[in-house]
């Protein structure tokens, strides 16, 4: 990963930063990636799904893990959601990893990931569980890392612009160390 890339954990979310995650979230949906909007994603929308995110950062219930470039900007991120059922309380899902396209394949994606992964177990989840788009980069980057594949969904979601496309679960237990 490049020099230039600072990894942080926010404890609240202000306006530049909501600012700054709604043009990396713009930008994934743009650029084809499946997280939970459709194209085209309006600055409103995803302004008003990052303050979403504040009131839940707020009352503790996920981490928001961030990418900075060497202009302080954000250009990645990674949540864990924390709030889970009574029954899990072990537990945590990795949530909306988004890398903007001009800074990926630098390793920023691998470092968000590692980061929640840390700041996950410091909260004291030892279990935690994500889904992807099958077969993509974030696929084989989750591999790589550790993760482990339980299984796809085919036709579980759709990409940005209606197609179908299928979703890979994966877990991976921090108790075991890295």
């Amino acid at each position: 990963m490049s020099d230039t890339i600072r990894i942080q954990s926010l404890t609240s979310l202000g306006a530049r930063e909501i600012e700054e995650l709604s043009e990396v979230l713009i930008d994934c949906v743009e650029g084809g990636a499946s997280v939970s909007f459709m194209h085209p994603l309006t600055r409103a929308k995803a302004a008003d799904f990052w303050r979403g995110v504040e009131v839940s950062l707020a009352c503790g219930e996920r981490l928001v893990i961030t990418a900075e470039n060497a202009a302080g900007s954000i250009v990645g991120t990674a949540q864990v959601i924390l709030n889970l059922p009574d029954n899990q309380p072990h537990r945590g899902d990795v949530a909306k990893m988004l890398v903007h396209r001009s800074v990926r394949r630098q390793g920023v994606g691998a470092s968000l990931l590692a980061a929640a992964e840390e700041h996950a177990l410091k909260a004291g989840k030892t279990l935690l569980v994500l889904d992807t788009v099958t077969g993509g980069d974030a696929y084989r980057m989750y591999s790589r890392r550790g993760w482990q594949r339980c299984g796809d969904i085919p036709n579980c979601a759709l990409w940005p612009d209606g197609r179908l496309c299928s979703t890979t679960y994966f877990y991976k237990d921090l108790s075991r160390g890295p």
